[in-house]
């Protein structure tokens, strides 16, 4: 069976299209191992070698000096970009050096998948040549390194979002603008100023509910009465029977006094049962309590009337300065260091933030019916401060105190004195400079039950005895020697 011409020729169209691919295909092949070849040879390795570096972008400087390292930059000839004709493509020149750099710069488009079609690209390429720097629109500067376009949100997008603006290659513009400052920060949103404040707690059970469904048939009144009886470690153990005593347990009636006395630290958490338990009487004393520490508790307990500090530094005792404490009654100052006139002056006067046009100036211990220095360093002028701004005071205890003597006494029970009239308890123990001539001053006070001046070197057991004998209004008994004291 014999084929006719047209079934042939139609057989033959697609053999000779696909001997053209396969020849297109072979070209371009050999073409890229070329470019690839020159690549190597440009960067000083076998293109098939072991040695095969990633390739690196060069700009055409960089290759034509790398190319030609014996001439000097002066003598280098810039390339020109290829014209462009209507009848095909820009045919280069046949010196070999811009052979070279043509097709260095043909494997840098295809490296970087950048199309080179239009004069206006091989203008902006000719001027990147000269500066060495070429940057696209859309690219960071670390993307013409590795050809890779960078992941949204990547640094250089946020170099150029921040600072630098690219320019598209045929602006005219130039191609990076680096601003003169940082770019200002974004304001923060701004929040609705109020204040905002806990919840108030829920109403305390007034019974106890059991595992049955049902409730004790004792009321809150009748548990507490039964709580008043037990100690601070029995009440301890019953606020972790239940949620309900634990709450009842807290009532401030059954903590009427608290002793965190020879503690070596304090803890946030003592702190905080200490404020939620409203103690009336604190005891603080020979611990390492802070200024600090001791201010915030001041200022949450107003209603402290008994606070004892005996022990403490006066760096921590200072936190009196400036905390009120308008329902005190007793303060134990005894055997505090280094506390002089200038401390306790800073202690006893007003409060510096007194309202003008205030008649009178109220001081910090107006209200302070004992007051205990023992072992402080104090002087007459610290007593005549004392006396006009601790007026009612009813307890004094100047024990130990090195500095007191017969005008001190003088002082205490003088006409003027308001402490003349209000005195009744007076300790004096350990007072070396006191004599017998202070002896009968002290039936200048009506009023005095206990005087206590034990261990006064320079004052006799006679001269004690006839002042119990004869006494303010009436006798004293000494049940120690140098220790008077008088049944109410």
């Amino acid at each position: 069976m014999q084929r006719s011409p047209t079934a042939g020729s139609a057989l033959a169209a697609p053999r000779k299209a696909g001997l053209a691919r396969i020849q297109v295909k072979g070209g371009r092949e050999r073409h890229l191992k070329k470019v690839g070849g020159d690549a190597c040879l440009l960067r000083g390795s076998d293109p098939g070698g072991p040695g095969l570096l990633p390739p690196r972008v060069l700009n055409p400087s960089q290759a034509f000096s790398s190319c030609h390292p014996g001439l000097p930059p002066e003598n280098w000839e810039k390339p020109k970009p290829p014209l462009a004709s209507a009848e095909g493509p820009a045919v280069p020149s046949p010196s070999p050096q811009r052979e070279k750099l043509e097709r260095f710069k043909r494997m840098c488009q295809l490296l970087e998948r950048v199309p080179d079609t239009s004069s206006s690209s091989s203008d902006s390429d000719s001027d990147s040549d000269s500066s060495g720097t070429s940057l696209s629109e859309d690219e960071a500067p670390g993307e013409a390194r590795n050809g890779r376009r960078p992941a949204r949100g990547s640094s250089g997008e946020k170099e150029n979002r921040g600072g630098r603006r690219a320019v598209r290659p045929g602006s005219g513009g130039p191609l990076l603008s680096w601003p003169l400052g940082p770019a200002p920060p974004p304001r923060p949103p701004q929040l609705e100023r109020h204040v905002v404040r806990p919840p108030p707690r829920s109403p305390e059970p007034d019974t106890l509910p059991l595992a049955a469904g049902s409730d004790h048939p004792l009321p809150r009144a009748a548990w507490l009465r039964v709580f008043q009886h037990l100690g601070p470690r029995e009440l301890c153990i019953c606020m972790r029977v239940c949620r309900t005593w634990s709450r009842w347990c807290y009532d401030k009636r059954l903590w009427p006094r608290m002793d965190l006395s020879r503690r070596k630290s304090l803890t946030p958490p003592m702190l905080s049962g200490v404020v939620r338990r409203q103690p009336r009487a604190l005891d603080l004393s020979w611990t390492g309590v802070s200024k600090k520490q001791l201010m915030w508790l001041l200022n949450r307990l107003q209603g402290l009337q008994e606070l004892v500090l005996s022990g403490c530094s006066w760096l921590s005792v200072s936190a009196l300065g400036s905390a009120p404490l308008p329902a005190l009654r007793l303060l134990d100052l005894r055997w505090i260091e280094d506390v002089k006139d200038s401390q306790l002056r800073e202690l006893l006067l007003p409060p510096p933030d007194t309202k003008p046009g205030q008649t009178e100036s109220r001081g910090r211990l107006q209200g302070v019916a004992e007051l205990r220095l023992a072992g402080l360093e104090l002087t007459d002028a610290s007593l005549r401060l004392l006396l006009r701004h601790a007026p009612q005071l009813s307890a004094l205890d100047l024990s130990h105190c090195a500095h007191v003597g017969d005008p001190s006494v003088h002082l205490l029970t003088a006409p003027t004195s308001p402490l003349r009239e209000t005195l009744v308890h007076l300790n004096l123990a350990g007072c070396h400079r006191l004599t017998d001539h202070c002896l009968p001053l002290f039936r200048r006070c009506p009023r005095l039950r206990r005087l206590d001046l034990r261990s006064c070197r320079q004052l006799s057991p006679e001269a004690c005895a006839r002042l119990a004998a004869a006494g303010p209004p009436g006798p004293f008994r000494c049940p120690e020697e140098k220790l008077l004291l008088k049944d109410s």
